[in-house]
C-alpha cells in the first residue's frame, strides 16, 4: 500500500480530479453530498488516504481514525450505501495511476483496507445516530464587530448543543452550503444553551468573510457534533500555562471562564495566561483577560506582540513562554495558528515539560490530522507569532 501511494502521489491532483469525476458520473446522486468548489475537497482526499496508510501497521489506531471518520461524515449526509461507491472508483482510480505498479498483491490489500475503514466509518456512524443529531441548527441570536475584521458570533440551539470548554465545533452557513469551518466557543457551557464564537475575516476566506459582514440576527447556521480533547484535566496539583494567538483566545477564554464558575477545580493551583499577536491592533480580547485577572488572583496575564514595538509586550508568544520558566509541574493548553502552537509546543518540550501535559487542537484539518498516536507526530511550520 504505501508502495502504490509512493507512485501516485506525485499525480495527487490528477488523481483527485479523476476519482470525482467518475464518482459523480457513475453515481449522481453523491453530488449534492459535496461543496461547489471541490477544491479543498480533493485535497481531503489525499489526506485520508496518506492517512490511513500511514496507521495501517497499527489496527488500534486506524480503527480510532475511521470511527472519527465516519461520526463526522454524518453531518454530510453520507449513507451505507455511498461507501460501495466510494470504493468502486477509488481502487479504479489508484488502479490507474499506479500503472504498471498496481499488482494484485496491492490490489488486494487495499481492497481489504478499504473495506475495514469502510465498515468500521459505517458501524461508527450507526452506533453515534443512536447518540446524538448528526447536525445541530443554530440561530443567530447576537452579532457585533469587535474591530479589525473581528466579529462576536452568538448562537441557540434547539435542542441544546452538548460540548465541553475547549472543543471546537464544524459550522457551515447558508451561503456557503456543505462547506465546513471549523471555529471553538468562547465561552463554556450555558443554561441558556447558547454559544459565542470569535470570527476574524481572513483573506480568501467565504465562511468568514460571511460570518463577520453578512450575518445578521435571526439567520440560520449548522453545527457539527463537538469536537477535541483539549478540555481541563482532573485536578494534579499542577500549575496551569494557558497560550493564545489570534482568535485562539476562544477556546482558552472558555477554559478560564470554566474555572471561574468552578474554582474548587484549582485546588491551589495558578493559572498563566499568555496571549500573543503580531501587532497590537490584533491583540483581541487582552483588556478583558486583565479585568479578569484582578477579580481573581489565581489568573495572571501577560501578552507578547512579534511584529511591533511595545515596551513590556515585545516577543513572539513562544519566547515569551521561554522566558517564563515553565517547568514539568506545569499543564499546558495552546491554541492559535499552528505555527505558534507547534513552536510553543517545542519550547515546552525542551522545557522538560512532558508531551501528555500538553493539549492542543490538530494543527490542519481536525478529523483528518487529529492525533493517535505519539508516533505520528503533527507537522510543524516555521510560522511564529
Amino acid at each position: 500500500m504505501r508502495r502504490s501511494v509512493a507512485v501516485v502521489e506525485p499525480q495527487a491532483e490528477e488523481l483527485a480530479v479523476y476519482f470525482y469525476a467518475i464518482l459523480f458520473v457513475r453515481y449522481p446522486e453523491v453530488r449534492s453530498l459535496f461543496p461547489e468548489n471541490m477544491d479543498v475537497q480533493r485535497d481531503r482526499l489525499l489526506r485520508a488516504l496518506l492517512r490511513i496508510v500511514d496507521l495501517v501497521d497499527s489496527p488500534e489506531h486506524l480503527a480510532q481514525f475511521c470511527a472519527r471518520l465516519g461520526r463526522d461524515h454524518r453531518k454530510f449526509g453520507a449513507v451505507t450505501a455511498h461507501y460501495g461507491a466510494v470504493g468502486e472508483c477509488l481502487l479504479e482510480t489508484l488502479a490507474r495511476f499506479a500503472g504498471p505498479a498496481w499488482t494484485p498483491e496491492i490490489a488486494l490489500a487495499w481492497q481489504r483496507a478499504y473495506g475495514i475503514a469502510s465498515e468500521t466509518m459505517i458501524l461508527a456512524a450507526d452506533d453515534d445516530t443512536r447518540l446524538r443529531p448528526a447536525v445541530w441548527n443554530a440561530q443567530i441570536v447576537g452579532h457585533r464587530h469587535l474591530g479589525n475584521a473581528l466579529a462576536e458570533v452568538t448562537v441557540a440551539t434547539d435542542p441544546a448543543y452538548p460540548y465541553r470548554a475547549g472543543q471546537y465545533v464544524s459550522m457551515e452557513t447558508p451561503w456557503r452550503p456543505r462547506v465546513w469551518r471549523h471555529y471553538s466557543p468562547a465561552n463554556a457551557p450555558r443554561s441558556d444553551s447558547t454559544l459565542t464564537f470569535h470570527v476574524r475575516h481572513v483573506a480568501g476566506g467565504h465562511v468568514s468573510h460571511a460570518l463577520v459582514y453578512r450575518a445578521r440576527i435571526g439567520d440560520m447556521l449548522r453545527l457539527g457534533p463537538p469536537e477535541g480533547d483539549m478540555v481541563l484535566s482532573a485536578p494534579s496539583g499542577r500549575d496551569l500555562l494557558l497560550a493564545a494567538g489570534g482568535t485562539g483566545l476562544a477556546p482558552i477564554r472558555a477554559l478560564i471562564e470554566q474555572i471561574a464558575n468552578d474554582p474548587h477545580r484549582l485546588q491551589g493551583r495558578h493559572v498563566n495566561l499568555f496571549v500573543g499577536a503580531r501587532t497590537g491592533n490584533e491583540l483581541y480580547g487582552l483588556d478583558e483577560m486583565l479585568r479578569l485577572s484582578q477579580r481573581h488572583h489565581w489568573l495572571t496575564v501577560r501578552a507578547a506582540v512579534s511584529h511591533e514595538h511595545i515596551p513590556g509586550a515585545e516577543g513572539s508568544l513562544p519566547d515569551v513562554i521561554a522566558a517564563s520558566g515553565a517547568g514539568a509541574h506545569t499543564e499546558a493548553y495552546l491554541s492559535g495558528p499552528p505555527g505558534m502552537v507547534a513552536a510553543a509546543r517545542q519550547v515546552l518540550l525542551r522545557s522538560g515539560l512532558p508531551p501528555a501535559q500538553i493539549h492542543h487542537d490538530p494543527l490542519g484539518v481536525p478529523v483528518l490530522d487529529a492525533p493517535l498516536d505519539p508516533g505520528h507526530p503533527e507537522k510543524e511550520e516555521d510560522n511564529r507569532i
